[in-house]
């Protein structure tokens, strides 16, 4: 003779684990916290970090002092205004000037910083080849070389998407964790 299940207890299984999955498992709370939660509860910051402003006005001060004038043509920069410069080239007149949108550079996190060269006549240059100090040195690459001693990452640098007017700091946080509400802390990094 087969043994044949019982058709109430089965129903009654069924109809047990329906009401388990729709009162009980809703009400447990996860372990881990949301990273949504997260990231809505980490403000973005507004402003350069301040070891990145100090060290900002080290570099402005060091290459002075090797007879190079250098401005920050960049520093903080909001999400929107990132969404603006990734539009350029794409959906706006322009020549494409970085490949990431909102959220997705050093910049919107007050991290990172551009930098030209100012003549003495005033005028803002990017050329890398420039030797105004006559020491036989491109001067681009000696502010270069002065921003990596302070600790400075440099675009030019990178495998792909080279860019040259970039320095950043990233205090060893990538974007996907600076995303997910991760900030370097304030102390203790004047040294870094």
């Amino acid at each position: 003779m087969r043994y044949l299940p019982n058709i109430a207890g089965v129903a009654l299984l069924i109809t047990g684990l329906v009401l388990l999955l729709l009162f009980v498992v809703p009400r447990i709370e996860p372990q881990f916290p949301d990273s949504i939660n997260e990231k809505e509860q980490t403000p973005m910051p507004t402003m350069l970090h301040p070891v990145v402003q100090e060290k900002k006005e080290e570099l402005i001060d060091r290459s002075s002092k090797q007879g190079i004038s250098i401005v920050i043509t960049d520093g903080y920069r909001s999400k929107e205004e990132q969404d603006k410069l990734y539009e350029k080239g794409r959906t706006s007149k322009g020549s494409v000037v970085t490949n990431v949108r909102g959220g997705g550079s050093y910049h919107n996190y007050g991290l990172a910083i551009d930098f030209a060269l100012k003549q003495k006549n005033g005028n803002i240059v990017w050329d890398m080849q420039r030797d105004g100090n006559h020491n036989g040195k491109a001067d681009w690459m000696e502010v270069v070389s002065i921003a990596k001693d302070l600790g400075f990452e440099w675009g030019g640098d990178w495998a792909s998407f080279k860019d040259y007017p970039h320095l950043q700091m990233d205090f060893g946080l990538t974007i996907r964790e600076l995303k997910n509400g991760n900030r370097p802390k304030v102390n203790n990094l004047a040294e870094k």
